[in-house]
């Protein structure tokens, strides 16, 4: 697939607040910088800023990265590890493989590290019992992501609701449970369509609708304010 699926523009700054758990605004900072009290902030996952309302799946990947790291530190302090893990992984090093699994990218993720003064709280990686490991908080990212070969191209959202996944090739992108979008179900549910009926309607379990539903109010209630 390599980076044509992670070029794929699909969403909106809105999407990847709502879909990852940030505030209102939050992902436009991150890929198009902000000025605060006069001063310009670079963005943290974009070489610059580039003007688009659109955000790419890789992006939206690299979103969900940064949005473990959100109550820690400003992730700010992230974007020199950034620049230098783009120049060794390429365009999106964020939501490609080596990084995480491979022993040689974790190595050159330690080196990238020390190298950029990278506090403890935002490093990736970690050497505990004399092994290159991930930290915690890289390592809930990696058990929500699925690789194909070297890149990402699915992910939950959010694990408290680990069946409801987001494909860019199925669904519009948007988070779906076996091809069934949340969104949609929520939206029955209100109208009056009892879980039982979902199961029956969708081919689901009762199990699903309830990740489902779940997911929605999750993602409606502002997960990171």
């Amino acid at each position: 697939m390599g980076n044509s699926v992670l070029d794929r523009a699909i969403y909106s700054y809105a999407d990847v607040d709502r879909l990852v758990g940030l505030r209102t605004g939050t992902a436009r900072r991150w890929l198009e910088g902000y000025v605060r009290a006069g001063r310009y902030y670079d963005p943290v996952l974009r070489p610059a800023a580039t003007g688009s309302d659109s955000v790419t799946w890789g992006e939206m990947v690299e979103s969900r990265l940064l949005a473990e790291f959100r109550r820690d530190v400003p992730v700010q302090r992230l974007r020199p590890a950034v620049v230098r893990l783009r120049e060794e992984f390429g365009d999106y090093p964020l939501a490609v493989a080596r990084p995480f699994l491979d022993v040689e990218g974790r190595e050159l993720v330690r080196v990238v590290q020390d190298e950029v003064g990278l506090e403890k709280s935002l490093q990736l990686v970690v050497v505990r019992n004399g092994q290159l490991v991930l930290t915690e908080t890289t390592e809930r990212f990696r058990s929500a992501v699925e690789y194909d070969t070297d890149v990402v191209i699915r992910l939950r959202p959010d694990l408290r609701t680990p069946g409801v996944m987001i494909d860019p090739s199925r669904s519009f992108g948007q988070p779906a449970i076996r091809n069934v979008r949340t969104e949609s179900l929520a939206e029955d549910f209100r109208a009056g369509t009892s879980r039982e009926e979902l199961a029956d309607l969708y081919d689901l379990t009762a199990t699903q609708i309830d990740e489902a539903l779940r997911f929605e109010l999750i993602a409606g209630s502002g997960r990171a304010a």
